[in-house]
């Protein structure tokens, strides 16, 4: 047999012994990977995000966007490597608020069984 075949055939018999089960995602990792409070994990990484994004649009060295947010340049790092454990949701409200951008919270009823939280950016 070619040598080529014998690969071949050893890649088949490698790909039907190493299957990967895919699983449609519920749209929010953090609840899919068993997270406590993944509602709140999933905001917390939104409004990272937009912070990012603004320090990065405008330039900042992470020493410069911690004087702006009043916390030091380690805890930038770790806000833009999207650490969010030493953040809470408010705080990183306020930092958005402190970036120039206006944060609106609206409260409605739910047609569900229980409400959820989104960000709308």
């Amino acid at each position: 047999m070619p040598l080529k075949k014998i690969i071949e055939s050893e890649v088949i018999n490698m790909n039907k012994k190493n299957k990967t089960n895919i699983e449609k995602g519920s749209g929010n990792i953090f609840s899919d990977l068993g997270f406590p409070n993944p509602e709140r994990e999933q905001l917390k990484a939104r409004l990272m995000l937009q912070i990012y994004q603004l320090i990065k649009e405008r330039g900042l060295t992470q020493v410069a966007a911690g004087k702006l947010l009043g916390i030091k340049q380690p805890h930038v790092s770790s806000l833009m490597r999207g650490q969010s454990g030493a953040f809470s949701v408010e705080r990183l409200m306020d930092f958005l608020i402190t970036l120039g951008q206006d944060v609106e919270i609206t409260v409605r009823p739910t047609h569900k069984k229980h409400g959820e939280m989104s960000v709308v950016i």
